[in-house]
């Protein structure tokens, strides 16, 4: 790992887990350039709270999967108060920054720092780090940064089957793509409403080749009618999304049998835990997930720097 040079900002916080017995202790940034090397300072941090950090655990295995998807080398960076980790945050570009919890109120500043300079799109994480970051980085810049949406993260450890649904879940195949490639697009459009462009069909190439997200798709008729991909390993868990059902097609329990599905089936295969996002906008998704055995865990919002010229 590089480090930048230390800097003592008088605060008195802790690895996570309490506050610091070092008083005065320097605060810096250890870059990585694996995730090997990453993981081996952050990991212990991060998995103290997986569920609150299956994201970046997520966006590491996607790395270490297929490196050849990213056009640039990510950042992979710890936060160290001392000798303690208080934080970490990663990103691929161009995409946002992904900021972990942090646990010391000079963490942010100090990564807000090392990042000066980059065309920072935005930034990602949890509601009381990310928002502290959005300040830091708007106030350094003269900038308003533009808090985009609200999610949270929910985690499951038991499936309770949903109200069935005509149909059967199967694994998405090359026969498929032209469909999955149109649903992507449309997810994106209706979801996500910004942020880099897509190259729809490398995602799914992706997908299809295991690179990726694995997609299931729920099939009434013979007829597809929903989808979930699945992917983003973390220690013990998964992460289930993109989901997506044609707007002419909502309300008869499609999704909510999909989810359940893939699921079920990543428990069956050994995961601990199952995750997955929703937009707090959004109260149905809010609502199905939750019936069929999701529990919130902590939001997490989204945030554009978009007068950064970036």
């Amino acid at each position: 790992m590089t480090k930048d040079p230390p800097i003592d900002d008088g605060n008195d916080p802790e690895n996570g887990h309490g506050p610091s017995r070092e008083r005065g202790a320097p605060m810096r940034i250890e870059r990585a350039s694996t995730v090997g090397e990453f993981l081996a300072r952050a990991g212990a941090f991060l998995e103290a709270r997986e569920a609150e950090h299956n994201l970046i655990f997520g966006i590491c295995s996607q790395i270490e999967a297929d490196p050849g998807a990213y056009d640039a080398p990510p950042y992979l960076a710890a936060i160290l108060h001392g000798d303690k980790v208080v934080g970490a945050a990663i990103r691929t570009p161009p995409w946002r920054l992904v900021l972990s919890m942090v646990d010391h109120p000079g963490a942010v500043h100090r990564l807000a720092d090392d990042l000066a300079g980059e065309p920072l799109p935005g930034v990602v994480g949890p509601s009381e780090s990310a928002a502290p970051f959005a300040e830091a980085w708007g106030r350094a810049r003269g900038i308003q940064p533009h808090l985009v949406r609200n999610e949270r993260a929910f985690r499951l450890r038991r499936v309770i089957p949903p109200r069935p649904a005509p149909g059967a879940m199967v694994l998405g195949g090359p026969e498929h793509r032209q469909l999955l490639r149109d649903w992507l697009q449309a997810f994106h459009e209706e979801a996500i409403q910004g942020g880099p462009a897509q190259d729809f069909d490398r995602l799914v190439d992706r997908m299809l080749r295991g690179a990726g997200r694995i997609p299931y798709l729920w099939v009434d008729g013979g007829r597809p009618v929903s989808f979930a991909g699945v992917g983003g390993l973390t220690p013990h868990g998964i992460r289930v999304g993109p989901v997506y059902t044609p707007p002419e097609l909502r309300g008869r329990g499609y999704a909510s049998n999909v989810v359940a599905g893939v699921s079920q089936l990543q428990l069956d295969g050994g995961r601990t835990f199952v995750f997955l996002f929703t937009d707090l906008a959004n109260p149905t998704a809010n609502k199905i997930y939750q019936a069929i055995g999701y529990e919130p865990v902590n939001d997490v919002d989204e945030w554009d720097f978009e007068s950064d010229g970036s």
